[in-house]
């Protein structure tokens, strides 16, 4: 079985009633926001609600606000020949960019994807377009293989599990990007991407957290 057949938007088909809901409470109204512990606590629970209603959504719904999100994205971008566009391998859910990836590239970019070395440390970006062979990473989601290239983004496009007015991200909890973007020597564009039902009151940003340069949803951009 190829990376392909079994990525994420083919396997999770439960039936959902109605698209996720936003539902947090401001955690700087609850006391947290000096509290890095609680925030920790917090996070992790809003962040296993988020990826849940997320999944809920029925499959159909979701590929269309990901059409949304994909066109949206595509006009946040502009012109892009001549630039390296980083995206990502879809996972519980996300968006999948991999169309839209072919279209970057037709058009004159390169394109990539994030790969994981080694836990607790950045990311490297490799070079891929549809078609390029692909491995197991860190987290059994594919990647570029070593043989690939290893380039620096002009523009980084990272998914979010939610996000808030002040485009900070919430994410799996590792750091990975915020470890990354800040060990980058060029500052990239850095866009957001996730569904509106997503946002949240605020992620209770802590002192390590990087703000997206903008986030783009279905219903946004």
């Amino acid at each position: 079985m190829s990376p392909a057949d079994d990525q994420d938007n083919n396997q999770d088909s439960e039936p959902a009633s109605s698209p996720c809901s936003l539902r947090a409470a401001d955690p700087v109204y609850a006391g947290l926001a000096n509290d890095p512990e609680a925030v920790y606590r917090w996070r992790k629970q809003e962040r296993e609600r988020l990826i849940s209603e997320r999944l809920s959504i029925p499959v159909e719904e979701r590929l269309k606000m990901g059409r949304a999100v994909a066109r949206n994205l595509e006009r946040a971008m502009g012109d892009v020949r001549g630039l390296t566009v980083s995206a990502y391998w879809p996972f519980r859910g996300e968006t999948d960019l991999r169309p839209l990836m072919g279209k970057v590239a037709a058009r004159g970019a390169r394109t990539a994807l994030p790969v994981c070395i080694k836990r607790a440390a950045p990311m490297i970006f490799r070079a891929w377009t549809q078609g390029d062979p692909l491995e197991r990473g860190v987290w059994n989601i594919p990647v570029p293989t070593e043989t690939a290239d290893i380039v620096i983004p002009d523009i980084v496009i990272s998914p979010v599990v939610g996000f808030d007015s002040a485009n900070y991200r919430l994410g799996y909890g590792g750091g990975y990007f915020d470890r990354t973007l800040a060990d980058l020597s060029v500052k990239p564009l850095v866009i957001g991407v996730g569904y509106a039902c997503a946002k949240m009151p605020t992620i209770c940003p802590q002192p390590h957290d990087i703000p997206m340069d903008m986030i783009v949803t279905e219903g946004e951009a």
